[in-house]
């Protein structure tokens, strides 16, 4: 019978051998994964994709008048003909003329920005697959301090023709009724096309003679709500029933409640902790972009994540059931063979794509019981009618459900993974270290020949050595 030192050697090396059936079960993973991550893309553009809405933004028109010497040609007033000189070629004279022509327009932010959303929560299915989306309704006002803006001699503001205008990332997001208020005034508000993005905009008239405005918009969206602070000083309320918000972006709130009816919570942003000027000769709705903020609507039950987590723990977990298989197995008559070992480690493989397969269809927890029972009751079986374990089938079993319960507790919480996987890895070469510490690892005839020749020998005693 091989020692039991062979024996170690042998299953670490089946141990190693079962990397080649994890690679592909999380290739069946990703595939998975980015199957569904592909789904929901689809269905989140088709709803109206994520939303950031920056603006608004005051547009004012700069003209400057400018003159310019041109030389026209001379003609004869009574015939209509050109007047030529003495040498044939055409009279001409330089005249000067005055042009209005455009300079770069004055680009205004807001000088206090309020906006309150109200977000409502929906799920759309296509297949298996569930995606949250949501229809949110936005309530602002906003002003603009005009006394800013100054111009150069010889140039002009059109006043007359100033204009409102707001950033969305797509226009196909909107529904319902887009209004804009200046006082009792309703303005037109038409579609703004830009460049991969959508907008809106409304000719407002000289805005001098306005105090403040009013927007409501009604839209939709999925994945992330997010918009730019573009006043002096902006206020954002978000209300919302969806229970798992992740606030992102380049502020994060002030406040915050968050329950299992929904969440609360608001900004006050300074102009100061934004890099954008009130007044410029360029727009700021673009760059705007940079300072956007607000929640992604997580989905918690992302197994994908756990499942390949699952994956990469499971050359762990085989290696920790060959160690334990080998320690429990020590003095039964027959011990298991390769072969069995080989496929203990592929039932704990397949361990994970069963639990992904049940999860597509039942959510994670139910999934993973139904799979981790499975496995550990198939195995502890096996150990009992297969490798004839008798009463030691009990701790097999025992070990295998502490290994999955310790596995769900680090697939549930990523904070406490590396301690509780580190503290498990420990104490199972702890007690495998006690529990071989009386073994004969060579067997009973000791090394063979190959290793004894590696002992240390006294070098012979040469002649006359020994005494004086």
């Amino acid at each position: 019978m091989r020692s039991i030192g062979t024996r170690f050697l042998t299953v670490g090396l089946l141990a190693l051998f079962m990397f080649i059936p994890l690679f592909f079960v999380g290739a069946i993973i990703d595939e998975r994964a980015e199957y569904s991550r592909a789904t929901a893309s689809e269905l989140g553009l088709e709803w109206g994709g994520a939303q950031v809405l920056t603006g608004p933004e005051l547009v004012i028109p700069v003209t400057e008048m400018v003159t310019q010497t041109e030389r026209e040609e001379i003609i004869d007033p009574v015939t209509g003909a050109q007047l030529l000189d003495a040498a044939g070629r055409v009279r001409t004279r330089l005249v000067e003329t005055q042009r209005e022509v455009p300079r770069a327009a004055f680009f205004l932010l807001p000088e206090a920005y309020n906006a309150a959303f109200t977000v409502e929560s929906d799920e759309r299915r296509r297949g298996i697959f569930r995606v949250p989306v949501y229809r949110a309704r936005l309530a602002a006002d906003f002003t603009f301090d005009l006394d800013q803006l100054e111009v150069s001699d010889g140039q002009t503001i059109h006043w007359e023709q100033a204009e409102l205008r707001f950033g969305l990332s797509s226009n196909r997001a909107l529904r319902g009724r887009a209004e804009l208020r200046a006082g009792d005034d309703v303005l037109k508000i038409e579609p703004w096309a830009r460049q991969h993005a959508g907008g809106l905009l409304a000719a407002i008239g000289d805005p001098r003679t306005r105090d403040g405005y009013a927007l409501n918009l009604a839209f939709q969206g999925s994945e992330r709500l997010a918009l730019t602070p573009m006043g002096r000083t902006s206020t954002i309320r978000m209300d919302s029933d969806w229970p798992h918000p992740s606030f992102t972006g380049a502020f994060l709130p002030d406040a915050s409640e968050i329950s299992d009816a929904g969440f609360q919570a608001s900004w006050t942003i300074p102009h100061l902790a934004r890099s954008l000027p009130q007044v410029a000769r360029e727009s700021q709705i673009s760059r705007s972009a940079k300072s956007a903020f607000g929640v992604r609507f997580f989905q918690p039950n992302d197994f994908y994540k756990m499942a390949y987590r699952a994956s990469r723990y499971g050359i762990l977990f085989i290696a920790l059931t060959f160690l334990s298989v080998l320690l429990i197995e020590r003095g039964t008559s027959s011990p298991a063979h390769p072969v069995q070992y080989l496929m203990i480690g592929l039932v704990q493989g397949m361990f994970v794509v069963l639990m992904v397969a049940y999860a597509e269809q039942i959510g994670f927890a139910a999934a993973y019981a139904l799979a981790a029972t499975a496995t550990v009751g198939l195995i502890t079986i096996y150990g009992a009618v297969g490798l004839g374990l008798g009463r030691k089938t009990i701790v097999l079993g025992a070990m295998l459900a502490l290994l999955y319960g310790v596995l769900y507790l680090i697939l549930r919480s990523t904070d406490y993974a590396l301690l509780a996987g580190s503290t498990l890895v420990f104490a199972a070469l702890a007690a495998a270290m006690l529990g071989t510490r009386n073994e004969t690892w060579y067997g009973e005839a000791g090394p063979g020949e190959g290793l004894r020749m590696f002992r240390r020998r006294s070098p012979p005693a040469r002649s006359g050595e020994g005494s004086f």
